[in-house]
């Protein structure tokens, strides 16, 4: 009986909100009432919900004759008409001496028609309630002065997806009223500081896809009141410091799918409070330090769908303290968030990072913002190691310790889609969702990574222009980055100036094959360089984060660059192939030759500078990048099962320690020269990057011991009673002396000393440590 009555519980409480609840909700939504008037032939008229531009709420009587294919007005219109629906019809022109009866009409559509002059509406028509007026998708080509001067109360004026390529200066002259502007998908090429003089009151413009690469300085000093300004799909490539002075009020602001590269940080300064801001779909490659910094009523920033942006640096958003939601999503060749990247955003609450490259997100970064309720980090290749750990399953279920602070802090940081937060390093967990993963799966320590995706394989550069590559690289301990330039030179960090967060310059240090490198090749700019034979129109800059600069770059910078991620548990590398084409297309043939010749000859000579008894010091020159040398060693003995030892060098490494050898052993090194493998298989003259060049070595014999007294106990008791015997028998040679002096006794005494030092001398010089008798 009781899953009975169960059952009929259910079928009542379902009976009372079907007949109760559904009612009160669908009475509350605005419905469409009918108005018993004369109606137009095929239009339909009735009582319709309309909310005002300032968003309150009016029964409107409507007139709805869309999609008619008229070519005038329908009649009779009622007069008492508020809202007229006249979109996608054939109109041209209308009759005004209609309209000037319609004296409540307050909403107009007149968008997908074929007006191609406004003043066919606006012209001897006096519509003194008229808020909003609809003309997109017309015909419009131009905007005359004064060309809505008699619409003296409209709040709303809609000209988007039209053909507006001319607007006079005074266009928009009587329209102190007017609050939203919609200029946006005409075929405008500049704004005009003067058409905003007119409209005191404006609070939304917008302007997105026009054709328009360059906004003036102070275009909008006139429009104190604006509050939303949407830029997007203009083709912008920058902003100029002053683009958006006088925007006090502006709180909502979008750059949609333009063509900045940087973030315009000293254009935003101007703007204090800003709000919501779109940079989403720009060609930005970089966030960089202090991009957004101080940007203190900030509450939500978009960086999506940008296909070129690889890094988010170091204190890149600093001091946001409104912001609460941040999405960073859709960016295919991002894969490094600086784990300081995030700093003082005490009220971020959303971080969306899904569907980038993102091999991590660091710890410090989940410590950085402590009101953070949910991250979004699936459809990345996440590496599932150390710095992971404060989302493995058993990390006290996501909650996060501050141990900077000693504030004990926990918190549930939710996973959005966790079903689909995977991992897919290293291969024993792949596929594995993160958070059943437990942090005894996870190694303790990470070795560095560089994203292969954050680097081309192969880049192009006019010559004369400007080559950047940027590498960076997670790992735990924190790797250093420096790159190794086609000549084999190694390009580092001046510690003093890399810890501070500073650009470094390199100034140009060329060296040919023939006059070789240093020992270790560790080249810093920091330190004083000869640079009397360097070409001047050579500049080398190195960010402390991993970026290379080369301005007016030339032929001699064709080749092989290779960046390297070190720290104390290994290193990892990536390179990238550098052409340099001239203007001319025959000159870029003849580079291209170049390059291929330049990939292949690769030589150096491997030479023993100091062998030891356990140790052997290799050294080579090469005026080449050679990122994937390695090198081998055996030990040359009879017998035939001696292992080979192999270890890679790392490019720019020009010596190497060999350790833990065997004494009095030879040895057979060989130095085996190579380039990327891709090279390799581009080219039959490959075989001359695997030729190897061998030395062989004998280890140095462990040296004799020294003579030494230090004697075992049973020679010590020997030669202490040899000792005693000598010394009775001198004392009786003594006292025979006396007796019997002469050459004789002399004699006689010689011969008892040469038997006491012969045992003597045997036992210093007994090396097994036995008795000698």
């Amino acid at each position: 009986m009781r899953p009975t009555l169960v059952f009929l519980h259910l079928h009542c409480l379902l009976f009372v909100f079907v007949g109760v609840c559904v009612p009160i909700a669908v009475g509350s939504l605005p419905h469409a009432l009918p108005w018993h008037v004369s109606c137009p032939v095929r239009c339909v008229c009735q009582i319709k919900p309309w909310f005002s531009p300032d968003s309150v709420y009016h029964e409107a009587p409507t007139v709805d004759c869309n999609d008619l294919l008229l070519t005038k007005l329908p009649l009779p219109l009622p007069p008492n008409t508020h809202t007229l629906h006249l979109q996608s019809n054939l109109l041209s022109e209308l009759d005004t001496a209609v309209l000037h009866g319609l004296t409540n009409l307050t909403d107009l559509d007149l968008s997908q028609n074929r007006f191609s002059h406004v003043r066919t509406i606006s012209q001897n028509t006096s519509l003194s309630s008229l808020l909003s007026l609809h003309m997109e998708e017309n015909h419009l080509s131009h905007l005359p002065e004064a060309s809505f001067s008699s619409l003296t109360a409209l709040q709303e004026l809609f000209l988007s997806h039209n053909n507006l390529h001319v607007i006079a200066p005074g266009a928009f002259t009587g329209l102190t009223s007017l609050r939203r502007l919609h200029l946006n998908n005409n075929r405008l090429t500049t704004v005009d500081p003067r058409w905003f003089r007119a409209l005191p009151n404006l609070e939304v413009l917008m302007l997105g896809g026009n054709p328009v690469e360059a906004l003036p300085e102070r275009g909008f000093l006139a429009l104190k009141s604006l509050r939303s300004l949407v830029l997007g799909g203009m083709g912008l490539r920058g902003l100029a410091e002053n683009a958006l002075e006088g925007l006090e009020g502006l709180e909502s602001l979008s750059f949609y799918d333009n063509l900045l590269t940087k973030v315009p940080t000293q254009a935003l300064i101007k703007v204090p409070g800003l709000k919501f801001l779109d940079l989403n779909k720009n060609h930005i490659k970089l966030v960089e330090t202090g991009d957004f910094r101080d940007m203190t009523d900030l509450k939500e920033l978009g960086l999506n769908n940008m296909e070129e942006l690889v890094s988010i640096e170091r204190a890149a958003l600093e001091n946001l303290p409104e912001l609460t939601k941040l999405e960073i999503t859709n960016n295919p060749r991002l894969s490094f968030i600086h784990p300081q990247a995030f700093l003082r955003l005490s009220r971020l609450e959303s971080l969306m990072l899904n569907s980038n490259s993102l091999s991590a997100l660091h710890q410090h970064i989940m410590l950085s913002l402590p009101s953070l309720q949910e991250v979004s980090l699936h459809s990345n290749p996440l590496r599932c190691d150390c710095l992971f750990h404060w989302a493995a399953e058993d990390a006290s279920h996501t909650h996060i310790e501050d141990t900077q602070t000693e504030k004990h802090s926990p918190r549930m940081v939710r996973f959005i889609q966790p079903l689909a937060t995977l991992c897919s390093e290293p291969p024993e967990l792949r596929s594995r969702r993160v958070r059943e993963v437990s942090s005894r799966e996870m190694s303790a320590s990470c070795l560095p990574m560089i994203p292969t995706n954050s680097l081309p394989s192969y880049i192009e550069v006019r010559e004369g222009g400007k080559l950047v590559l940027h590498c960076r690289a997670l790992a735990d301990p924190q790797p250093e980055l420096y790159w190794v330039m086609p000549s084999g030179l190694r390009l580092g960090h001046a510690p003093s100036q890399a810890s501070k967060g500073l650009p470094i310059p390199a100034p140009c240090h060329s060296l040919t094959a023939s006059e070789g490198f240093n020992n270790t090749s560790s080249f810093s700019p920091g330190q004083p360089q000869d640079n009397t034979a360097c070409n001047p129109s050579q500049h080398y800059r190195l960010l402390p984060e991993g970026t290379l600069e080369i301005n007016k770059v030339t032929q001699s910078e064709a080749g092989l660059y290779t960046c390297v991620a070190e720290n104390a548990l290994g290193a990892d590398t990536h390179t990238v192939t550098v052409g340099v084409h001239g203007r001319v297309k025959k000159r870029k043939r003849g580079n291209a030759a170049k390059m291929k010749e330049y990939q292949f000859r690769v030589d150096a000579r491997l030479e023993v500078r100091d062998v030891g008894q356990h140790y052997a010091i290799l050294s080579w020159q090469s005026g080449r990048n050679l990122p994937s040398t390695r090198l081998s060693w055996q030990a040359i003995s009879s017998n035939a099962h001696t292992p080979t030892y192999t270890t890679r060098i790392l490019a720019g490494t020009q010596s190497f320690n060999l350790t833990h050898l065997q004494a009095e052993t030879f040895y057979r090194v060989c130095l085996r020269l190579g380039i990327s493998e891709g090279a390799k298989r581009a080219s039959r003259r490959s075989r001359e990057s695997r030729k190897s060049q061998c030395v062989s070595f004998r280890t140095k014999d462990v040296p004799e011991p020294q003579p030494s007294l230090l004697l075992s106990p049973e020679l010590t008791s020997t030669a202490v009673t040899l000792l005693l015997l000598a010394l009775i028998l001198l004392l009786l040679a003594g006292q025979g002396g006396d007796n019997e002096p002469g050459e004789g006794a002399g004699k006689h005494n010689s011969t008892i000393l040469k038997e006491v030092k012969s045992p003597k001398v045997l036992i210093i010089n007994h090396t097994d440590g036995s008795t000698a008798h």
